[in-house]
């Protein structure tokens, strides 16, 4: 569709949680309530209209074993957008994928930069692995290259104990996350373990990843402190094949991955209730496909969010929380389009009728 035709959605849009418009058109690219002069031609879309989708973890540019050539971090891109998922927060990437930031036709990204890893202590090919020495240093660098967020390793596997256990002494994470903030970045985690959580919210983090080891004595300092979580709940459920591989090897660590596995959705649901802020994230673009974020609303429904929250934790809420527009007046026009209402049933979200990106219907 041209710039020069005016886009009409008329139906349902929802423009926040409690805020439903009956119209809103798409004028050069940008959201207007106010109808527009004649004389231009007219497309209408009828239905029920979200902003489009956010990804709060997700990651293009690397695969099961590293970084991928730029023909593969474009169908993953692709495939994220055909989903209606038209902001994506990669919390972590060795490809350099700024040069999607010039195509109009794919999702906008905000960029944790690399992964900051302890050496021997994450997924080989993905991260900077390091030594706490050096955390400061890497910290910095992929702050200023990262769209204002940096992404650690938090914990993971623990070869002389078998099992998860942190990777950073607290000394190291608090001047790392206070290095970060002075350069104007966030930070995030990956955790999986309970031990991990308290030390990183005391040190002043932003967000943990996957959070798995909340309990009750740590959501309510998250809660306190405003930390917010992206449980990626698509991807907790691989945990019992994961537990299953490395049986034999490390049990206690199988163990313990079951266990953080069959209590995921107490999990999330206790963290909500308490308060604390949740995104939704589905962890693509290592083994996971992209294009989930639609399994990943659902998920967080099955955990007890009510529906409104869920979709306010991939639309509104997330849009808020990584300072990007949604459908207020003069916003780019970055917009899905459902024949139902999500609030009704998040899983209409599976089914999108039209994706407009940048103003233009691309799907």
């Amino acid at each position: 569709m041209s710039e020069s035709v005016v886009l009409h959605i008329k139906g349902r849009v929802l423009a926040g949680p409690d805020d439903v418009r009956d119209e809103l058109w798409v004028v050069d690219g940008r959201v207007t309530y106010e109808r527009p002069a004649g004389g231009r031609e007219v497309t209408t879309v009828r239905g029920w209209a979200l902003p489009g989708l956010v990804d709060a973890h997700c990651h293009v540019g690397l695969d099961a074993h590293g970084p991928v050539d730029e023909a593969t971090s474009e169908k993953q891109a692709l495939t994220e957008r055909e989903a209606g998922t038209l902001l994506l927060r990669d919390a972590g990437s060795p490809s350099d994928t700024r040069w999607i930031d010039d195509r109009e036709d794919l999702p906008r990204i905000i960029r944790a930069g690399r992964h900051i890893a302890r050496t021997r202590r994450y997924i080989r090919n993905y991260a900077h692995e390091i030594e706490p020495e050096d955390l400061v240093a890497y910290v910095a660098r992929e702050a200023r290259r990262g769209d204002g967020w940096v992404k650690l390793v938090g914990d993971w596997i623990d070869r002389e104990t078998g099992d998860l256990g942190a990777c950073w002494p607290r000394g190291a994470v608090e001047a790392a996350i206070a290095e970060a903030h002075r350069l104007g970045a966030r930070v995030t985690a990956h955790c999986f373990a309970e031990e991990t959580l308290a030390p990183l919210v005391e040190a002043g983090i932003d967000c943990i990843e996957h959070a798995t080891g909340l309990t009750e004595e740590t959501i309510p300092l998250f809660a306190e402190r405003g930390v917010a979580i992206v449980p990626t709940l698509v991807n907790i459920a691989t945990f019992p094949t994961l537990a299953a591989g490395g049986e034999k090897k490390f049990p206690a660590w199988a163990s313990h991955m079951r266990s953080l596995h069959e209590r995921r959705y107490d999990t999330v649901r206790a963290a909500y209730d308490a308060g604390v802020p949740i995104f939704a994230g589905t962890d693509a673009g290592g083994s996971l496909a992209h294009g989930l974020i639609a399994q990943e609303v659902a998920e967080l429904t099955k955990a007890g969010i009510p529906a409104v929250d869920a979709l306010a934790a991939t639309t509104w809420g997330a849009r808020r929380w990584l300072g990007r527009p949604g459908l207020e007046e003069g916003a780019p026009a970055d917009l899905v389009v459902y024949d139902g209402d999500p609030r009704a049933d998040v899983r209409v979200l599976a089914a999108p009728r039209r994706v407009v990106l940048r103003g233009r219907v691309v799907g």
